[in-house]
């Protein structure tokens, strides 16, 4: 066959090779089945609200979530720590490197076109007179998308795009739960603080007492021992919880540096006050819940962008089809003689044929379903993970809620019997050890009441976290209608 007839049989076998390769199998749909119905309930803290499920809310709740504590310094600490947070930066960078992803994989699909030019002078033949060329031209190339690959690899970026939105923005919350987190656990620290002093304060004064009681006679010498003992010991316990409450600063400071003396500053206001936050808004349907964490889109997309992986490593297994074409601007000066003209070429159109490769195409096949699976396997963990996050930020809100009542009400029982011994105990109607063991039930009741309020807010904060921050899957919407679109 002449080097004619094969140019003009190429169209041919392009398109035979189109119509006999059909539609490339798809990796099988993804179903994952989400709960009907949350099993834990959410407290209510208004009358006549119904306690066994919870309420109904929006997205724009949990957006504005930080500026509805009623301690503005949470808002100021959250933003601080977002612009500080590595975390943060690279999920910013990531998301970056997949836009110039996505823009590359759609520049792939579209021809590309090249300039160029060059001089040369010299004899062309022996004996010729010398000679001056002179080309300039453009150069196109463009590889026709005959099978999908390059509108797989198109659709596997833009996937990766709306996924590393959706990162960024996951990074976003859990940076502003963690400062929250922090904010919380140095004000609950402080309040211990407090009572911690009150308590070393109290029991100093009584080691006081009775060494001079002691010294009088009118105490025995081991109620003295028993109170200079539990002084030293009240004492120790402050220099602990003063290191832990300044632990927690610095640890602040490192999650927003923020500088320690103004932080200081900042914080002097609010003293041993827990912020308190409002009441979030949950979802009362499961699916609709989940649909609003930006992890849980961003495994989803995993999936998408690993199912389109797939579909360009089976098209890669079929023929290319190439088309090239110049256009080119020549001059040649030559013995006083000068020529110049345009000349262009549209072709060659060209198929290439994979025949043998080792097994390498089957191999990248085998590889990309191989990492499909992983992605689904990724994402039903992810969404079991979210519906336990939830579960379990529920059950710690229902739990406080529950026990809040009763924590106070020990804490006033054990201030009103700790005050009635510390009155027979100097009116000599009680021993030391009764004194003493009264303030210890006292103490450990109010450290109690302050734990179970940490706990408390820390369970909105992470609810808060565990229903995506009030993220919208706004870029996924966009990017899958670009992909309908084209």
């Amino acid at each position: 066959m002449t080097r004619t007839t094969w140019t003009a049989a190429l169209p041919a076998v392009a398109l035979l090779a189109a119509g006999c390769a059909g539609p490339l199998p798809a990796p099988e749909p993804l179903q994952t089945a989400s709960p009907a119905q949350w099993h834990s309930p959410l407290p209510q803290d208004t009358p006549g609200q119904n306690p066994q499920l919870p309420h109904q809310g929006t997205q724009a709740d949990l957006a504005r979530w930080w500026q509805q504590f009623d301690d503005p310094l949470v808002a100021e600490l959250v933003s601080a720590a977002q612009a500080a947070s590595p975390t943060l930066a690279a999920a910013q960078s990531r998301l970056a490197q997949a836009q110039a992803a996505r823009t590359a994989a759609g520049a792939a699909l579209l021809p590309t076109l090249d300039a160029s030019a060059s001089i040369s002078r010299g004899r062309a033949e022996i004996g010729g007179p010398l000679a001056t060329t002179t080309l300039a031209g453009a150069q196109a190339a463009w590889e026709i998308d005959v099978f999908g690959a390059g509108r797989a690899g198109r659709s596997a970026a833009i996937a990766r795009l709306s996924g590393a939105e959706a990162g960024w923005h996951d990074a976003r919350v859990l940076v502003a739960a963690e400062a929250a987190q922090s904010y919380v656990a140095l004000r609950a620290c402080e309040a211990q603080w407090l009572q911690t002093q009150t308590d070393a304060s109290s029991r100093i004064e009584t080691a006081r007492l009775t060494t001079l009681s002691a010294k009088a006679g009118f105490q025995p010498p081991a109620n003295e021992a028993l109170a200079q003992a539990s002084a030293a010991q009240a004492r120790a316990q402050l220099i602990a919880q003063t290191a832990q409450c300044d632990l927690a600063l610095k640890s602040l400071v490192a999650l927003t540096a923020i500088d320690e003396s103004t932080l200081r500053g900042k914080l002097e206001a609010g003293r041993a006050k827990l912020p308190a936050p409002s009441q979030l808004a949950v979802s009362a349907v499961p699916a609709e819940t989940l649909g609003q964490r930006p992890d849980v889109a961003a495994a989803a997309l995993a999936v998408e962008a690993a199912s389109a992986d797939v579909s360009e490593a089976q098209a890669d297994r079929l023929p290319r089809v190439s088309l090239l074409g110049s256009v080119t601007r020549a001059r040649i000066d030559t013995a006083g003689f000068s020529t110049e003209g345009n000349l262009w070429t549209l072709g060659p159109l060209s198929v290439s044929l994979p025949i043998f490769d080792a097994g390498r195409r089957a191999a990248n096949v085998d590889a990309a379903r191989a990492r499909y699976d992983e992605a689904v396997a990724n994402y039903r963990g992810k969404l079991r993970e979210a519906v336990r996050e939830v579960e379990s930020a529920l059950v710690q809100l229902a739990s406080t809620a529950a026990r809040r009542d009763d924590a106070s009400l020990a804490v006033d029982g054990f201030d009103a019997s700790f005050r009635a011994a510390e009155a027979r105990y100097r009116g000599g109607l009680a021993s030391l050890f009764e004194l003493e063991d009264a303030r210890r039930s006292a103490a450990l009741a109010r450290s109690q009441l302050i734990d179970l309020e940490r706990e408390r807010v820390s369970a909105w904060i992470a609810l808060y976290r565990a229903l995506g921050g009030g993220w919208k899957a706004d870029l996924a919407n966009d990017v899958r209608t670009d992909v309908a679109a084209r």
